[in-house]
């Protein structure tokens, strides 16, 4: 099904769709059911998802107003998949391997792990990692020890936390809510509005472009609550020069070191955007493609959709297969607006 086909059905509430796909909203962090009757969102904040699994994988929480999980799924396919999802979820401390997954469902593993993928675009392996790092995050945030936290969510060890790559500090300093992390920070007004700059010692952190200082900075903290936020103009000003020089035309490519939490099939969503030059577009069916994974589209829109770093790693060069401009969280206009600097 095309985000076109879904849109008109979460925008008329179809309640025939419940359980056909969910929505999640980039601004809020919730996924709903289309039917919900929640507030019509901004289109280009909405991201599709197959199933409520594969929201959740991508860090967004269930409504609590329509409760999107009670919708009957109807593909009996994709009711397996979250079924394997719930069942990998709740043994989040056991390693599953993919027969003992087969032969307690009561597949072939190799059609479980096809059938998986499919849905999902990742293995059931990958998914198990995200929800031991969620299961981690959630327990560190409730205050567990640390050593617990780490056992309890099935990992052999802290280096196991740190070699997953999806956590940009160390546990004690996320259960702290980032509070031991230094983030030195610029803005500046250029064509597209504020656009703000976040680094810490190991790299860039945060890219972003809103209306103006204020909301910027906002933005900022809202995502690091607990970190040491600095301005510091003059010794970002290389940095924010340079991406802004890459908007205009003037620096074709950007190397910038990045320190941003991300899940390992992100990172290769991303490392995909990063390879398409400048001045011309994909859509998301063709970055899935390029990555192996041609049926992972929803997933590489969702990985699009958490790209904290504008421009830096440019998810404005994906477009839908219609080719519209969809799904970028800094607004559609901002999006035509890099477009047309780069076609230009």
């Amino acid at each position: 099904m095309q985000t076109d086909s879904m849109w008109e059905q979460l925008a008329s509430r179809d309640h025939a769709a419940d359980g056909e796909f969910v929505y999640a909203v980039a601004t809020t962090g919730v996924y709903c059911r289309p039917s919900c009757k929640s507030r019509l969102p901004k289109r280009e904040n909405v991201v599709f998802f197959t199933l409520p699994a594969q929201a959740e994988g991508a860090g967004f929480r269930a409504c609590k107003r329509c409760h999107p999980r009670e919708a009957q799924i109807t593909d009996p396919r994709l009711s397996l998949v979250q079924n394997v999802c719930d069942h990998m979820r709740a043994h989040v401390d056991q390693k599953l391997t993919l027969k003992a997954l087969g032969d307690h469902f009561g597949y072939e593993a190799s059609y479980l792990g096809d059938v998986f993928k499919a849905a999902l675009g990742v293995t059931p392996h990958q998914y198990a990692q995200l929800g031991r790092l969620d299961h981690l995050k959630t327990s560190l945030k409730n205050g567990t020890n640390i050593t617990d936290a780490i056992y309890e969510a099935g990992f052999a060890s802290a280096s196991r936390v740190y070699d997953s790559g999806v956590i940009g500090m160390t546990p004690g300093a996320y259960r702290d809510g980032g509070r031991s992390e230094t983030i030195s920070y610029t803005i500046a007004t250029c064509t597209l509005g504020a656009l703000l700059v976040g680094m810490t010692e190991r790299g860039v952190c945060a890219v972003g472009i809103y209306d103006d200082e204020r909301a910027a900075e906002l933005a900022l903290v809202g995502e690091f609550p607990a970190a040491q936020l600095h301005r510091e103009d003059a010794q970002l000003q290389e940095t924010i020069n340079a991406i802004l020089d890459h908007v205009e035309g003037t620096r074709p490519a950007l190397n910038l070191p990045l320190d941003i939490q991300a899940t390992a099939f992100q990172w290769r969503v991303w490392d995909e955007l990063r390879r398409i030059p400048r001045g011309e577009t994909r859509t998301y069916s063709e970055v899935a493609a390029a990555m192996g994974s041609p049926n992972a589209v929803r997933a590489v829109a969702s990985a699009c959709a958490n790209n904290h770093a504008a421009i830096v790693i440019p998810c404005h060069r994906v477009i839908g297969k219609d080719g519209k401009l969809t799904g970028y969280r800094w607004g559609v206009d901002r999006k035509r607006l890099l477009l047309e600097h780069e076609s230009g």
